[in-house]
């Protein structure tokens, strides 16, 4: 992660991490290991290039930014001749998510680098713990201070088998977005008019939304059910 005007911070991630990433940071995301990566993407789009979908600037493949300028602006730009140049832009041929050659190394995380950007929800200290009920984890401007620039909080939430989280909205009228992590169960959410908009099982897998002043219910199956929820407030 390149932070303006900050030299870059390489962080290790590992399961249950929240990251916070402002508006405008340059990333790269690498995964070292055998195993499969999942990561969730979750922000707001309504200022994006095109409404409704993230606005990627690539910096280098097929549509990256400096293959649109010639070698001679890009070569000033960086200092360098116009055969690195070339190799720099040139070398990768995909866009989004590309295989690195084996021979390449890139710099390791440090533990460091992980202060105020990164928070990890399966080992914080629980918020709310009843027993053969539910665990919370709540991401707050308290825990990682990020969020009060991006505008948004976020809470995992744990269900025992056959627990119930009893109805219940944001306050100050954000809206969720609720990704199921793990389980699965049953969910309704009510207008305020009373009206039932949404009944169904969710799984492992799906996210639903539930609209700013609409309550939202949750009975998970024998089995349990966790949940990570996006919030429009950084409270």
């Amino acid at each position: 992660v390149v932070l303006p005007e900050k030299d870059e911070k390489v962080i290790g991630l590992r399961k249950g991490d929240a990251i916070a990433l402002p508006f405008g940071v340059v990333t790269w995301w690498y995964n070292k290991e055998d195993t499969e990566l999942i990561i969730l993407f979750l922000g707001d789009t309504s200022n994006g290039h095109n409404v409704g979908s993230f606005t990627y600037f690539y910096l280098t493949g097929t549509n990256g930014i400096f293959t649109g300028f010639s070698s001679e602006f890009v070569s000033r730009a960086w200092d360098v001749d116009e055969a690195t140049v070339k190799a720099l832009v040139g070398s990768q041929s995909g866009e989004g998510i590309v295989k690195v050659d084996g021979s390449i190394k890139l710099p390791e995380p440090k533990k460091e680098d992980r202060d105020q950007l990164v928070y990890n929800c399966e080992e914080a200290p629980l918020d709310v713990d009843i027993k053969n009920g539910v665990r919370v984890v709540v991401l707050n401007t308290k825990n990682l201070p990020l969020v009060a620039e991006i505008g948004l909080g976020a809470d995992l939430v744990k269900l025992d088998g056959g627990a119930m989280c009893s109805p219940g909205f944001s306050c100050d009228s954000a809206l969720q977005v609720t990704y199921i992590v793990s389980g699965s169960g049953r969910v309704q959410v009510v207008g305020v008019d009373g009206k039932r908009v949404l009944e169904t099982t969710v799984k492992a897998g799906q996210l639903f939304i539930v609209p700013r002043f609409f309550v939202v219910s949750k009975i998970c199956d024998p089995d349990g059910m966790s949940w990570f929820s996006i919030i429009t407030t950084p409270e």
